[in-house]
């Protein structure tokens, strides 16, 4: 059976993701701060938008409409006339509003839903501990439901905590936002100033360690050839 995908807007990463993001799928991108997290989710809103169907946006961490702006161009308030937007205030603002999110899918041919970031206002409730990573469980098998249901991608974003014994950067969320996640795509800064690099660590048909290297730019990213 052939996997149906939606272009990510950006054609190094649709290769990378073996042809874009996957439909009925959640696709997790996590890094560090200004590893280009919010510039991905942004271009791939804007070439949803682009093609005709709505997005249903939640941002966690406060939506740059200079941003949006930027990548949209000229498009801008032609584009934004179908982008729904959700900025949850706390932890379980963010669940009631994953909640309120299907109105605006039962009612709207929507082409995907984003979250940026899934994790930022989870790690305030960090010390609920268990309760918060049932919470946190619970809102991406909700995503994850949206997705198969409406036969859209999920895309996801997801922050980061550095393991000093290895000193190597995990993903927060733990088993809940990697086994329910069919792609994760990891974000790294290089040792050149300004240079990116886009790595994938699971995927169900293409090999890990495949990456491209881009940089940040006003209307997107940049690819490395």
């Amino acid at each position: 059976m052939k996997t149906s995908r939606k272009s990510s807007g950006n054609a190094a990463l649709d290769t990378l993701l073996g042809g874009g993001l996957e439909e009925r799928a959640v696709t997790q991108f996590f890094g560090e701060p200004a590893s280009g997290k919010s510039t991905l989710c942004t271009i791939a809103a804007v070439s949803v938008l682009r093609s005709g169907q709505a997005v249903v946006y939640i941002d966690s961490e406060g939506f740059s409409i200079e941003r949006f702006r930027q990548i949209a161009g000229a498009d801008t308030e032609k584009l934004a006339e179908h982008l729904f937007l959700f900025e949850p205030i706390d932890f379980e603002h963010q669940g009631s509003m994953i909640l309120e999110v299907e109105k605006i899918l039962k009612a709207h041919k929507t082409g995907i839903l984003v979250m940026d970031s899934a994790t930022a206002l989870y790690r305030t409730d960090l010390e609920k501990g268990r309760d918060a990573m049932q919470a946190l469980t619970r809102q991406m098998i909700h995503l994850l439901g949206y997705a198969k249901r409406y036969e859209i991608p999920v895309l996801i974003t997801n922050q980061v905590y550095m393991d000093t014994t290895k000193n190597i950067f995990y993903g927060l969320g733990g088993t809940a936002l990697e086994h329910l996640s069919k792609a994760i795509i990891r974000l790294e800064k290089t040792e050149t100033p300004g240079l990116r690099r886009a790595r994938l660590v699971k995927h169900r048909s293409r090999p890990e360690g495949a990456f491209f290297e881009y940089e940040i730019v006003e209307d997107g990213i940049r690819a490395r050839p």
